[in-house]
């Protein structure tokens, strides 16, 4: 009989006996996993108070829509809650092909396959395209799923300083000859300085270099661009000089999951080898119709990414003459108040709470100790006496 040693019950490690003792030091101040007790929007109840809410990525203001609505209920009425199966034998629906083009034909690419998960998809699709003899050169910001993927993916991993596209081409030519293939990862938009990708530069330096390019637009599908088409759109570049074009549906989108947007032979492979897709089930009818019906509200209603601009500008400026530090952040609706210290990003969060704004701190670790900050998701539907509102009571707290 084996003897069960420390090593191998769970709750012995020492890192769950560590988070614990920090979380017990913490809990009575931590704004985390707040019951929400309706529709995720510029406002919405929390515990029994309706809130100016900050914290929820509906930047179009699309999530509750009543015309999403109408259509998901006739999906499930359809097909039920889930279509249960993989795509690949038999859980592919009609739905599923009508977003893909939506979401094709609204990019610009020839096709996209969506996922069941948007941090999913970037830790399923890197590994593959790239293995032990390859080269990942990612943003030093990238997000915690391009990482996760990088490191399943086995190849050999470096960084680059943060939109410094000096260093980039400095480390391509010192390292590009080495590598059977190199891929280049960046973010359209960064969800936690909310500033911009430098996609030209990092197109010329993909072809210059024999590289690939993939671009996460998590946070720029539905943001920036025509009708919120997203990065190549925001730069007038064209859609095929990037290699792989991901993104997430459950932001502007309304739903959840992710996509993959390229060439028509890649997204063929993608439908017959990749684990997370044939290995899983297919997006619920739910999801499916909400995302196509809320891409085709970006194009039917402009105006909704129009006033998410006028909203993010107008708060990030007033925040700017109050002396905040708001770091890179410029022309998207992802704005934080960089405090440098965590136990004050708390602090500040449940101050806002109490005067009724619902916007949470992003402490260490996932950002450094002195980048402690309380981060702001501004959305179309926000009026301007919500952002009035909030600005009164930061100034408050200067």
């Amino acid at each position: 009989m084996v003897t069960r040693t420390r090593e191998c019950v769970i709750d012995d490690f020492p890192e769950i006996a560590a988070f614990e003792k920090y979380y017990d030091s913490v809990k009575y101040g931590i704004a985390y996993f707040r019951k929400n007790e309706g529709i995720a929007g510029g406002r919405m109840i929390i515990e029994g108070e309706e809130k100016i809410n900050y914290s929820t990525y509906n930047y179009l203001g699309l999530n509750g829509d009543k015309r999403i609505n109408e259509f998901v209920m006739e999906a499930v009425e359809r097909y039920g809650t889930s279509v249960s199966g993989s795509r690949l034998l038999s859980g592919e629906i009609e739905l599923h092909e009508r977003l893909e083009r939506r979401i094709a034909g609204f990019l610009g690419t020839e096709d996209a396959i969506v996922f069941v998960g948007g941090h999913s998809t970037n830790v399923n699709i890197i590994g593959n395209i790239v293995g032990p003899q390859d080269l990942i050169l990612h943003d030093s910001l990238a997000h915690n799923s391009s990482v996760q993927g990088c490191i399943l993916s086995h190849a050999k991993r470096m960084h680059f300083r943060h939109n410094d596209m000096e260093h980039l081409e400095r480390t391509l030519k010192k390292f590009r000859e080495k590598f059977r293939r190199v891929l280049i990862i960046a973010e359209g938009i960064y969800s936690m300085d909310g500033d911009i990708c430098d996609l030209p530069e990092l197109i010329r330096l993909k072809k210059e270099y024999g590289a690939m390019l993939m671009i996460d637009e998590a946070h720029s599908f539905g943001t920036i661009g025509d009708c919120g088409r997203g990065i190549t759109s925001y730069y007038e570049a064209d859609p095929a000089d990037v290699d792989i074009l991901m993104g997430t549906l459950s932001k502007s989108a309304a739903s959840c999951g992710g996509y993959i947007a390229g060439s028509s032979r890649f997204i063929k492979y993608l439908r017959y080898n990749s684990p997370g897709f044939v290995f899983s089930c297919g997006m619920t009818p739910a999801n499916t119709a909400a995302a196509c019906r809320a891409i085709e509200l970006f194009e039917e209603e402009p105006f909704r990414i129009e006033k998410l601009h006028r909203n993010s500008q107008y708060f990030l400026s007033k925040l700017s003459l109050m002396g905040y530090d708001t770091g890179l952040s410029e022309g998207t609706p992802i704005i934080p108040i960089i405090l440098g210290d965590s136990h004050r990003a708390i602090d500040m969060s449940n101050d806002l709470f109490r005067d009724g704004i619902n916007a949470l701190p992003i402490v260490y670790p996932a950002v450094k100790e002195d980048e402690a900050r309380i981060r702001f998701f501004i959305s179309a539907s926000h009026t301007r006496e919500d952002l009035d509102r909030t600005l009164d009571v930061l100034s408050s707290l200067r």
